[in-house]
């Protein structure tokens, strides 16, 4: 039956007719829309809502559950140049225990030479082979996909990436020099660019600036077939230890905007790096432990690939972030540090 208020739609607008001598009877059609039972809310959440973290509380239990233990470095390790407290200890007592340990950082800008440095200034006893920053998994890509030779790469960042792209034997261009460069915008102004660029890799860049932005653009947007690659797009990094800056997303956010192209992302959490490890060494995805202090890259980094997480609270991460309603990521657990592992140990003797 008609409700009053059909009525009255019908009356105000009847239905037209087609006119001339194409005009034909039809039949209006009314469709009643049958209302599905509401559903019941506790039982969509059990396929929704992913477990809260629980409190890292037995830790021997979660080291003798895995063969493998990635941290990140910033947050984790370090905080700018400040090595957190607790952590040669920590990475001693893992390895006493037959544990594998490998670095993973998304900061482009040293390359793992340049950070096997940085572990030793910092008086960690950490091997070339353990480290894995986004400035490598850059050239790492590059050689999965067999990049060309005799193609460059123009690149938005720093030394970390031309040093690793110069050991994987390809042509760059770009990178700090390119932060002095200026554009003269005078009427008719034509901006040339290197026709043999293949791709264009943008990482975290203190000497960003318009001419890098127009350049890498003119690249992705003309040379046929360029690739867009970006080391990460974190948001925030740890340039020291006082306060937060601004993040290589905010490098690779520029050239997507002016482009209109979302780049191939080779850091965390994208799972190139975590796939490339897992070959390199041989080791299940399921015996593997990431420690990480961001949500967003590190512990989605782990759960993309099929990991065991756990957050520490030493970085960008507060337990007030990880327990807020608008948090959808939940590791597997959560602690104040890495050198938690020793103090839980100790207090449960």
């Amino acid at each position: 039956m008609e409700s009053s208020e059909e009525r009255k739609e019908l009356e105000a607008h009847p239905p037209r007719r087609c006119s001339g001598a194409q005009a034909q009877p039809f039949t209006v059609f009314r469709i009643k829309w049958k209302r599905k039972p509401a559903s019941n809310p506790s039982r969509m959440a059990t396929f929704t809502a992913r477990a809260s973290a629980q409190p890292l509380k037995v830790p021997d239990q979660l080291i003798d559950s895995v063969e493998t233990f990635i941290f990140d470095c910033d947050g984790v390790i370090w905080k700018g140049d400040s090595l957190i407290e607790g952590v040669p200890e920590t990475l001693d007592m893992l390895r006493s225990k037959g544990k594998r340990l490998v670095f993973v950082t998304n900061n482009s800008t040293k390359s793992r030479k340049q950070y096997g440095k940085k572990f030793e200034t910092l008086g960690l006893n950490v091997s070339e082979e353990e480290i894995f920053a986004s400035s490598f998994a850059a050239a790492a890509y590059l050689k999965s996909i067999n990049f060309p030779k005799d193609k460059k790469v123009y690149v938005i960042g720093e030394d970390g990436i031309l040093k690793e792209l110069e050991l994987a034997g390809y042509q760059y261009l770009g990178g700090p020099e390119d932060g002095e460069k200026k554009i003269e915008l005078k009427p008719g102004f034509l901006m040339e660019h290197n026709k043999d660029v293949g791709a264009v890799v943008v990482g975290f860049d203190r000497y960003f600036n318009y001419y890098k932005i127009q350049y890498g653009t003119l690249c992705i947007r003309e040379n046929p077939g360029c690739i867009f690659i970006a080391t990460n797009r974190d948001a925030v990094t740890h340039l020291t230890d006082a306060q937060e800056w601004a993040g290589g997303g905010s490098m690779v956010g520029a050239i997507s905007g002016s482009t209109q192209r979302e780049p191939v992302v080779v850091g965390k959490p994208s799972t190139f790096m975590m796939d490339y490890l897992a070959n390199k060494f041989g080791i299940l995805k399921t015996q593997i432990c990431m420690v990480g202090d961001r949500l967003d890259t590190d512990i989605l980094f782990g759960q993309n690939g099929g990991c065991k997480t756990l957050l520490v609270l030493s970085g960008v991460t507060s337990l007030a972030m990880l327990q807020s309603p608008d948090n959808s990521i939940q590791p597997d657990f959560y602690t104040n540090k890495i050198s938690d592992f020793l103090s839980l140990k100790a207090a449960a003797l």
